[in-house]
């Protein structure tokens, strides 16, 4: 077990950023700790007339190829992995003139952030660091004798320990740095794994698989208040969404507001913004209403029209910057989280009059085709998939029945289609005129989601004060297909008049002579829309 006070008497700093430093070095200076530095660092700290030596001194070793090669001696590596109570590590100092380091600051080479930058394949290479880790890694391993710093947000507490400990700093500081440290290094080699990975073109299954992330939020709690919760970025973040989002107002994220304004923006990411308006309405997880039409405010009309009952206490997502109109009629009804790519000065100052909603803005829209990663944690590992990439503009309809579907039916299929790849399974989904007008998620049978969807097209045409359900005359979309024909003769006897579905069921012959008898048109598209 370490002990319970070292004192700092010998620092060594090695910064990328720079931020705090001469204040953070001037204050160690003052309570008599000697400085070491490197390269840039050496040059910012000399440039406030504090007295340092340079690493090239300690190793009689300049630097060389470009930097790469400055810290990785025995003179350095020796300070920081010797133990102090071991007389052997103490003879070993003393013999080849080594000191000992009792603080290490590094942060890392901005590899991350060289990755989000979009910069060349040298510009990611060149910003790799070998000493940081190597040198971070030595004194998170002796932090019974050494305290190592690799975040300049620890600087203030820090000094505050060294002041109310006479010079010392405590063993559970050193082992709480020590832990960020080893997370630290973690998750700058998850980063440039997988940049790597990416650049070979991905594999199947790598035999190794590296996660890494940034405390973005600690949450007040997770789905529920008994569980603890907090959000990470993953390095290099270039997915616009809630990673990428500035909160312009409004309360605390919570947990639930994270993964469903996260399933919202993805939804509405289907739609083209240069084609289209679009909105989706989510709640838990499952869209509620979406719509596309020519202004925002329409599409949140005919959104809400499909299921104003869920839609309330929902998140609301638009694929165009949202404006006045809309936000006036958005802030009508109870909403907790709204996202769009930006906003109107109008438009924030209308959200800005309910202080507990709140609007984020994604600084752009994901693209839906882009490839990458969905994770899932399981009892002792996790599942890793790509990301459901496919859009319905890509694939190739394949009309299986006797009637040919209609230009208006064959536009609703593909709306429906679309919206049904971001609802939970089984998952159904009514659509007319681009608009959703009924949807069925996460029932254990797809006949249950089929009366479900059908169900909420009646209700809201009732509200509407209409005769007939709203799936009158609408296409139903099928996430998978259909295991017997019960689930299709239940959208027919709703009012549907296409279906769109993958196929591939043993039964589909049977399916396929059902929608003939009702008159239906269908189509498979060849491709299975999951998500559980």
């Amino acid at each position: 077990m370490p002990r319970d006070q070292i004192r700092v008497t010998r620092a060594l700093l090695s910064v990328s950023d720079k931020t705090g430093l001469t204040a953070f070095a001037a204050a160690l200076n003052q309570r008599g700790v000697a400085l070491v530095s490197t390269g840039g660092t050496h040059r910012a700290l000399t440039e406030a007339g504090l007295p340092v030596t340079e690493v090239a001194e300690l190793t009689r070793f300049p630097e060389m190829m470009d930097g790469r090669v400055k810290t990785l001696h025995p003179a350095v590596h020796g300070g920081l992995l010797a133990v102090r109570d071991n007389p052997e590590h103490q003879a070993a100092l003393a013999a080849h003139g080594i000191g000992a380091i009792d603080l290490l600051v590094v942060n890392l080479y901005p590899f991350e952030e060289t990755l989000k930058a979009g910069k060349a394949y040298d510009d990611c290479v060149e910003n790799i660091d070998v000493g940081g880790p190597a040198m971070i890694r030595a004194a998170a391993k002796n932090h019974a004798d050494v305290a190592v710093v690799v975040d300049v947000a620890d600087y203030d507490a820090i000094l505050a320990e060294l002041a109310d400990h006479s010079g010392n700093l405590t063993a559970a500081t050193r082992r709480r740095l020590a832990q960020k440290a080893f997370s630290r290094t973690a998750s700058y080699d998850a980063a440039i794994a997988n940049w790597l990975a990416e650049v070979e073109g991905g594999s199947e299954a790598p035999t190794f698989k590296a996660l890494g992330g940034t405390l973005a939020q600690s949450l007040r709690y997770g789905e529920n208040p008994h569980q603890t919760a907090s959000f990470y970025r993953l390095p290099g973040t270039l997915r616009p969404g809630i990673a990428t989002a500035r909160q312009v107002q409004g309360k605390e994220l919570s947990y639930n507001n994270l993964n469903d304004t996260d399933a919202a923006y993805e939804c509405v990411a289907e739609f083209d913004p240069a084609r289209t308006a679009a909105v989706a309405i989510i709640k838990h997880a499952n869209p509620c209403g979406v719509a596309q039409a020519p202004s925002l405010l329409e599409a949140y009309e005919r959104a809400l029209a499909c299921d104003p009952t869920s839609a309330f206490g929902g998140i609301v997502a638009l694929n165009r910057p949202l404006d006045a109109e809309a936000a006036k009629k958005i802030v009508e009804i109870f909403t907790e989280v709204i996202i769009a790519p930006d906003a109107s000065e109008e438009a924030m100052a209308i959200v800005g009059a309910k202080k507990n909603l709140r609007l984020l803005l994604a600084g752009g829209l994901a693209d839906p085709r882009a490839k990458g990663e969905t994770i899932r944690t399981v009892a002792g590992g996790f599942l890793v998939q790509g990301r459901d990439a496919l859009s319905v503009d890509d694939m190739d309809l394949k009309v299986v029945t006797k009637r040919q579907p209609s230009e208006a039916e064959l536009a609703d299929m593909r709306f429906a289609y679309r919206v049904a790849k971001h609802v939970k399974s089984n998952a159904i989904v009514y659509a007319r005129g681009g608009a959703t007008v009924g949807i069925g998620a996460g029932q254990m049978s797809r006949v249950d989601s089929s009366i479900t969807a059908a169900r909420k097209a009646a209700e809201a045409a009732q509200r509407l004060g209409l005769s007939e359900s709203l799936a009158k005359g609408s296409a139903v979309a099928s996430d998978a297909f259909f295991p017997f024909a019960d689930g299709l003769l239940a959208a027919a006897e709703a009012g549907a008049t296409a279906v769109i579905q993958p196929g591939g069921s043993m039964r589909d012959n049977e399916v396929i002579r059902a929608a003939d008898e009702a008159g239906l048109a269908m189509v498979f598209t060849g491709v299975r829309h999951f998500r559980h």
